[in-house]
């Protein structure tokens, strides 16, 4: 890999990580259509290495925050039970139907289905009123429907970021709580997946760390930390059209190309 294939890439990687797109669904759709060669397991752990410091450098302060009271206030204590409830759902949903959520990845055409809801779901959240639910008052309920909803992104052209946000505002937390948990959450699933490929990774080894991914892996992570940051701008103005009407376009586009045999 080179150096600029690896920046290209960890450049799309980050953005579409964390703006309401989705990542798995433009990487279903880049490999098809575009004839993307997959660049082999190291450059996948890699990357979701550095989007993850993404979600730590930008978050860090409210991590701090909550490890640093956790034992004296209840409030952070109430969160980061909140935050570990949040992970069953989705952990359950990747493990008990990963052979279903394979036959998306295996299709192009279901993909941009997917695009077309996801930009339903992105017009809808300005509609929301954002709620007064917070931190210490966000109940169990909600930490398990905005879980089940990061569980539902499994499937590609279904955003993450956009689906959680939007079950955390029908759940009536505040935008700032509905942002932290949003993003907090996927730490442990983030991590979870690296692990995941690090394991598939162990025959290997790291011999094959070119500067080209090391270079992807900054990318990733600067690109990321401003992915977030955007997001969070966006949602708190409510301007978030742009991304569905993109989707839709995307959407529209692929399954176009799809049905035309390409």
């Amino acid at each position: 890999m080179s150096n600029l294939e690896g920046i290209l890439l960890g450049i799309l990687q980050g953005f579409t990580e964390f703006l309401p797109v989705s990542s798995s669904g433009h990487l279903v759709i880049a490999q098809d259509l575009l004839n993307v060669k997959q660049y082999g397991i190291l450059f996948e752990v890699m990357v979701h290495f550095g989007t993850l410091l993404s979600v730590l450098w930008v978050f860090w302060s409210d991590i701090v925050r909550i490890a640093t009271r956790f034992t004296r206030e209840k409030q952070e204590r109430h969160f980061v039970f909140m935050l570990l409830l949040g992970i069953i759902p989705t952990g359950l949903i990747g493990f008990f139907f990963r052979d279903f959520f394979i036959i998306f990845y295996e299709s192009t055409l279901k993909t941009g289905l997917m695009l077309l809801i996801t930009g339903c779901v992105l017009y809808a959240i300005p509609f929301f009123k954002p709620g007064v639910k917070s931190e210490e008052t966000i109940s169990a309920t909600d930490a398990l429907v905005v879980s089940l909803a990061q569980g539902l992104a499994i499937i590609p052209g279904l955003s993450r970021s956009g689906l959680t946000i939007t079950a955390a505002l029908w759940r009536g937390m505040d935008r700032e709580t509905a942002v932290r948990f949003s993003f907090l959450v996927t730490i442990p699933v983030i991590l979870g997946a690296t692990l995941l490929e690090l394991r598939e990774l162990s025959a290997v080894g790291f011999s094959g760390l070119s500067s080209g991914i090391i270079y992807g892996t900054i990318a990733a992570f600067i690109t990321g930390v401003f992915a977030i940051k955007l997001f969070v701008k966006l949602l708190r103005a409510g301007r978030f059209k742009f991304f569905a009407y993109y989707c839709w376009f995307a959407g529209t586009a692929t399954i176009i190309f799809k049905l035309a045999g390409f």
